[in-house]
């Protein structure tokens, strides 16, 4: 009103309620804010794909008494937003329910994924998740990966967290090789393949292999196998370990599956002290 329309201070200031102090001074953000600010900016060019929601999981430990609505009022001034992806119209198709585990290593779900060096010499990964907590079980990458060497990657898996009940995949030809049906069968474990041309029906590996392209092999340029190692070591311990996970509560993975691991074995104490009893 007043650069506009000529009013005078005084004036425009009693037609919208507003004290000329408060016209001459704005209002500044106090040290809290303004470290929060900063925090919210960092994180969000780090993590490029997170939104307002996710930065707040990660900022609730530091920052424990902040709600998200503050978060995504510093987060719009900061001019933060995720462009939003378009939507790819698929034809109409019938959809497949997953049954969804209700334990730790009950599915683990499994897909490769391509990438190449920066020479060209093509890179092939191997994603394993547990359909359960979400965890990533392991992601190898190698120039190749045979049926056997699936195998050897699956027992180094299984020392530390145990063979699942069952796997689930697509027709593969390493997943139908002779070595993987003889692993399946020596360690009793289900082998669960999805119909040809029906990726939704292994939607679980499906939704990871997403966050890994757009989080990890989108964001590197590696120049060797060595260097696509580690970059992607270090993204698979950030997944399980820090990244909230919106399915399960908003933690990381890990935590959820630690908290369902003590939860599962204190039941089962309680269950024995109760049959002794008895």
């Amino acid at each position: 009103m007043v650069s506009e329309h000529h009013l005078s201070e005084r004036r425009a200031c009693r037609l919208v309620g507003l004290s000329r102090d408060s016209y001459r001074h704005p209002p500044e953000p106090d040290a809290a804010t303004r470290e929060l600010a900063g925090r919210i900016v960092e994180i969000a060019q780090v993590r490029q794909r997170f939104g307002y929601r996710r930065i707040h999981d990660l900022l609730r430990p530091e920052f424990p008494s902040i709600n998200h609505k503050r978060v995504w009022r510093l987060y719009a001034a900061a001019n933060l937003a995720v462009r939003k992806r378009k939507k790819v119209r698929r034809p109409p198709a019938e959809r497949v329910p997953l049954q969804a585990a209700s334990n730790v290593n009950e599915v683990w779900s499994m897909d490769f994924v391509s990438d190449s060096l920066a020479n060209g010499r093509r890179l092939k990964c191997l994603t394993v998740a547990d359909d359960f907590s979400h965890e990533c079980v392991d992601i190898t990458v190698d120039y190749g990966i045979s049926g056997e060497y699936v195998t050897r990657l699956l027992d180094r898996a299984a020392v530390f967290r145990g063979y699942p009940a069952a796997v689930r995949t697509d027709n593969g030809p390493e997943f139908t090789s002779r070595a993987f049906l003889a692993w399946t069968n020596a360690h009793g474990v289900r082998h669960l393949l999805i119909q040809p041309g029906k990726p939704m029906q292994n939607g679980y590996i499906e939704s990871f292999n997403g966050k890994f392209r757009d989080e990890c092999l989108n964001e590197h340029w590696f120049q060797t196998l060595h260097q696509a190692r580690d970059a992607i070591a270090h993204w698979r311990r950030d997944y399980n370990e820090v990244r909230p996970h919106s399915s399960i509560g908003r933690i990381p993975p890990a935590l959820f599956a630690e908290q369902h691991r003590r939860h599962a074995g204190g039941a089962a104490h309680q269950s024995t002290a109760t049959n002794e009893i008895t």
